[in-house]
């Protein structure tokens, strides 16, 4: 058995507002994506994990103990940055931290400080009165600071300038090496391209595909822009047999689709013209997410 598993999880809310059979394996050491739009279901599934919420229908475990049933010793193993934070009453980021470590009965805050240091985060500001952006380093700051085995992580970088979202990326490929499970919400699509093996995506409360980011990364159908030196050129290879997405004569270019079946007819092809430049455009994890929707 995977070390997390979310067997048909249903919450129904009625009118069709919920999540409807969702089924999601971890193996251990794997960084797990999740996206989709707002409301989508993301938060809902993640809070099942952590045992906030009872299923309707289906079960939740993680290292083989149910999520609902056996909730408080889930809790020992995860590292959770909620999506929506809501700070105890605490003085200062200092005091919360504090009080966290006692919970989780830490007694070495060395690697919490590393990643205060790596967040810039000056946690004796006042706890209330801190941006949205340092609240949320407060939030991964709890998270990270026990070191657990598993890290259940929704929208982790909300309110981070792109600094810190970087920062925050070379985080999680930090906890990678060490082998830790992750599972990660995000409306980023470069941080979860750089940082998970899979990724799943949910419409409507339902998964509509799961994906292993290589397979994204290296699609078989390439794309290409091309400019030609001349017009001329530009017109005769519009004659050719390929799949063209995109004409602009203006420009002398052209984008065309390529499966890695036809490189070597393209290869011989494009060398009967003089190409002012050609490059490729990336596959990216959000040009397939937005094909999906």
């Amino acid at each position: 058995m995977s070390l997390i598993n979310l067997n048909n999880i249903t919450k129904d809310y009625g009118d069709g507002r919920g999540i409807f059979d969702i089924n999601i394996s971890i193996e251990p050491g794997e960084v797990f994506g999740y996206v989709g739009t707002n409301g989508a279901g993301k938060t809902t599934t993640l809070r099942h994990l952590m045992g906030f919420l009872k299923p309707s229908k289906g079960s939740a475990s993680i290292n083989g103990l149910d999520c609902w049933g056996q909730s408080a010793e889930v809790k020992k193993m995860v590292g959770y940055v909620p999506g929506e934070i809501a700070f105890p009453d605490a003085p200062t980021g200092n005091a919360f931290l504090k009080r966290q470590a006692e919970l989780l009965n830490i007694k070495d805050m060395r690697y919490a400080e590393e990643i205060i240091k790596k967040l810039q985060l000056d946690p004796s500001a006042n706890l209330k009165r801190m941006s949205k952006g340092m609240k949320q380093k407060n939030a991964i700051v709890a998270a990270f600071m026990a070191d657990s085995p598993i890290l259940i992580l929704d929208e982790p970088t909300t309110g981070l300038d792109p600094l810190m979202r970087a920062e925050f990326v070379d985080l999680i490929k930090a906890e990678k090496k060490k082998g830790k499970t992750i599972i990660m919400s995000s409306h980023m699509f470069e941080e979860l391209e750089d940082t998970c093996d899979k990724v799943a995506m949910i419409k409507d409360g339902r998964i509509i595909d799961v994906k292993a980011t290589n397979e994204i990364k290296h699609n078989q159908d390439k794309i290409f822009k091309i400019e030609f030196k001349t017009n001329a050129d530009y017109k005769r290879f519009l004659a050719e047999s390929f799949t063209f997405t995109e004409k602009r004569p203006n420009q002398n270019q052209v984008i065309i689709e390529i499966n890695d079946q036809a490189i070597n007819q393209f290869n011989r092809t494009i060398r009967q013209y003089e190409i002012k430049f050609i490059s490729e455009k990336k596959y990216t994890l959000e040009k397939y997410f937005k094909s999906l929707y």
